[in-house]
């Protein structure tokens, strides 16, 4: 097919893997790179990414990705920069290296510091100002731990010599040779320090955790002239014009910009946002409230919950039962049986995530007979990535009733599990409305290219962003409401019998 010029380059730098893709002028994507990460693992609960490392094979790809595309760096009309979020990095301003290992979000380490402030009573403080809860996700303790144990790095960072960022501060910083030092809103958001309803670092949470503001980077809207990398990286001199949050960039790249309109990312986890406009909603219901990607100064808003174990749960089944050769044979083993036999499974590996917050919880296996195969335990391990994604919908819907603001009409969807059939018309069976697959999934990365595209405006508005959103296959509920009912009280029951104390 003829593609549309001007380019948009996508820098999608993730938990597993670096990619670069090439959009066109209408977000279809002209070429990919991708390259693996090293996972480091130093202790248990501990994880580790080299900074290093992540810049060298995310410049690699993005000069793999315009040579694959056939076209000239100066074809490239503007870079959008998307990210693992909460990834933390410290670095020395004068000769870029960084001070030790990145602490990738999931690691756990600084959970003692969470406890403490817990205990502190800062709990509602940290919600209020932040919209999160406290936990050692966030990037704000993981940096809290490297100033209190890298030697000199306390005493350096107060003499302003240490530079912070997230993932998209590192690149940045990198692309333009240092001249860059700064973030967007939806990764700020994500560090626990910053104040979203002012969109400014929060005095008083970085003297709670000791945080020197001598290191922070300088605050922007995610569609924004960043500045333009250094013309020898790449060949030529490309504008950064966008940088957002993984999550927040596949909202924007849904184009799910009004209040109501809701994407679930299935991953390894699953990850539901739905767009809340600029009301800043508490959750009563075990949901984040998060910066959304935006376009302006004025401040966007949306709820966000993460289920731990999505198609991650597909792996189990592959190496841990064996039940599979390769992930993509699920659809077909679950789909040998009519349905799971009432056997639910509840994949609680690592424990429950949102809406429930059982860190304590561990998966299990109800509803077993004699009858029981391996296709109804690789349906029901489908069917719980479903279960706990309409968990997720039913307590934003129980939020946006409390704030009086939209329900959501459909959902739209994304990642690597999305593909699967069965799953997504599950899913709408589930919730009981309709589940939009689109005819772009790669909505991450695209969302990053539209912001970009945005500020060099090479797109006019989020409306003609909108008029470009396709759907590839909408799947509508065919189950009875009552009987989904029933399945979702099935599920809570399962949900209880993982939580008991052990």
């Amino acid at each position: 097919m003829a593609h549309q010029a001007p380019y948009t380059l996508a820098l999608d730098q993730g938990t597993s893997s670096s990619r670069s893709i090439v959009f066109d002028r209408l977000g279809t994507p002209v070429a990919m790179a991708q390259k693996e990460l090293t996972q480091h693992y130093p202790q248990p609960g501990w994880v580790e990414h080299d900074a290093l490392e992540i810049w060298r094979i995310q410049l690699a790809t993005a000069r793999e990705a315009i040579a694959r595309a056939g076209l000239q760096p100066q074809d490239i009309h503007a870079i959008g920069i998307t990210n693992q979020r909460e990834t933390t990095v410290l670095w020395n301003r004068k000769t870029g290296l960084p001070v030790h290992h990145a602490i990738v979000w999931q690691d756990r380490r600084a959970e003692p510091v969470c406890a403490q402030l817990r205990s502190q009573g800062m709990a509602h403080t940290i919600q209020q100002k932040t919209g999160l809860l406290i936990d050692a996700y966030f990037s704000a303790t993981k940096l809290q731990w490297l100033l209190d144990n890298v030697p000199n790095a306390r005493a350096q960072a107060e003499a302003g010599e240490l530079a912070f960022g997230t993932i998209d501060t590192w690149l940045m910083w990198n692309l333009t040779a240092g001249r860059a030092h700064a973030t967007d809103v939806s990764n700020a958001a994500r560090t626990m320090l910053f104040n979203v309803h002012s969109n400014q670092w929060d005095t008083e949470l970085l003297q709670a955790l000791r945080i020197p503001a001598a290191v922070l980077p300088t605050v922007h809207p995610s569609s924004h002239r960043y500045g333009d990398t250094d013309a020898a990286l790449l060949g030529h001199s490309i504008t950064i014009g966008g940088v957002a949050g993984d999550q927040q960039s596949a909202l924007f790249g849904q184009a799910c910009f009004a209040p109501g309109m809701a994407k679930n990312t299935y991953g390894t986890g699953c990850f539901m946002l739905m767009h809340c406009g600029t009301q800043f909603q508490t959750s009563h219901n075990g949901l984040l409230t998060t910066s959304a990607a935006q376009t302006t100064a004025q401040a966007q808003f949306a709820l966000e919950g993460s289920v731990f174990v999505g198609g991650a749960v597909v792996q189990w089944l592959r190496d841990g039962l064996n039940a599979i050769q390769a992930s993509g044979e699920v659809q077909a083993l679950a789909q040998s049986v009519p349905d799971s036999g009432g056997v639910i499974v509840v994949p609680a590996f690592t424990g429950l995530g949102a809406p429930y917050w059982q860190p304590d919880a561990r998966g299990c296996i109800t509803g077993l007979t004699r009858g029981s195969t391996l296709a109804h335990i690789a349906r029901a391990s489908l069917e719980s990535i479903a279960f706990q994604s309409a968990a997720l919908l039913q307590a934003m819907a129980k939020d946006a009733h409390n704030h009086h603001t939209q329900a959501v009409s459909e959902l739209r969807v994304d990642g690597g599990a999305c593909v699967n059939d069965l799953l997504m018309q599950f899913q709408s069976d589930l919730l009981g409305i309709p589940v939009v697959r689109p005819a772009v999934t790669e909505t991450t990365a695209l969302g990053a290219a539209y912001l970009a595209g945005l500020t060099t405006g090479l797109y006019s508005s989020t409306e003609e962003i909108a008029s470009l959103w396709r759907a590839e296959r909408r799947f509508l509920p065919t189950m009875a409401p009552e009987r989904a009912q029933k399945r979702m009280a099935a599920w809570e029951h399962a949900v209880r019998q993982a939580t008991l104390p052990a």
